[in-house]
């Protein structure tokens, strides 16, 4: 059994944040980046957003392009990656777009949480319980056995800071937009943690890309990460 490789997407200001505190949601990335994200999207086997993503801005989570969903399906994958979403509580609507559009869904939670959401997700996704608390290698073990060989994590706070705390981030994409929040109600990329060799420990530089008005960089964040793309 093997994890799935596990990329990080993630589109910040430059001082940092992912949204502003409005209620609605602030556009950092241009079309060329949200097209660049869909090609990443429709690349992976899995995506994964976190229970407090879902709440705030009430994503569908697809592959947008028809051409994409169709190379999917002539290469013998499903239309759609399957949608993964964490919540420990299990405090999600079962109305959010999430659960209705796209292929397969899976819900992780905790033993409390699935005792809610079993019922409430009835006919909607599947429920998997980690235990006591949230285990994200387990959760990883878990995508492996499913044959997921690629996940892409879309966030949000909380989920991207859990990745990196653990050292389970294979890759992370981030797209810095040309935009000053300044906000300090607003959310942040990541969150205070005890990150593996902080502050230290170095990630590895693998690219650079510059998408519309965008800066795209992508780091892979352990120290023994080779990657056979670059010299």
């Amino acid at each position: 059994m093997t994890r799935p490789h596990v990329l990080l997407s993630v589109a910040v200001s430059v001082d940092g944040y992912i949204d502003d505190a409005s209620p609605e949601r602030l556009r950092l990335s241009d079309a060329a980046d949200f097209d660049r994200v869909d090609q990443v999207r429709a690349d992976s086997d899995a995506i994964l957003v976190g229970a407090q993503t879902l709440r705030s801005d009430n994503p569908r989570l697809l592959v947008d392009s028809a051409d994409r969903r169709a190379a999917r399906l002539a290469a013998g994958k499903p239309e759609y990656p399957l949608k993964v979403t964490v919540s420990a509580s299990g405090d999600l609507d079962p109305d959010l777009r999430f659960w209705h559009h796209g292929g397969g869904k899976l819900a992780y939670t905790t033993d409390a949480g699935a005792a809610r959401l079993t019922d409430r997700l009835a006919g909607l996704a599947e429920v998997m319980s980690l235990g006591a608390d949230l285990d994200f290698g387990m959760l990883l073990d878990d995508l492996g056995r499913r044959g997921i060989a690629r996940l892409m994590v879309e966030g949000g706070t909380r989920v991207h800071t859990a990745f990196l705390a653990a050292d389970l981030a294979d890759e992370l994409h981030l797209a810095v937009a040309p935009i000053l929040v300044g906000d300090v109600t607003a959310p942040r990329f990541l969150a205070a943690a005890d990150y593996p060799g902080a502050p230290h420990r170095r990630m590895r530089l693998a690219d650079v890309t510059r998408v519309g008005d965008v800066a795209v960089l992508r780091y892979l964040p352990k120290a023994n990460n080779a990657d056979r793309r670059i010299g």
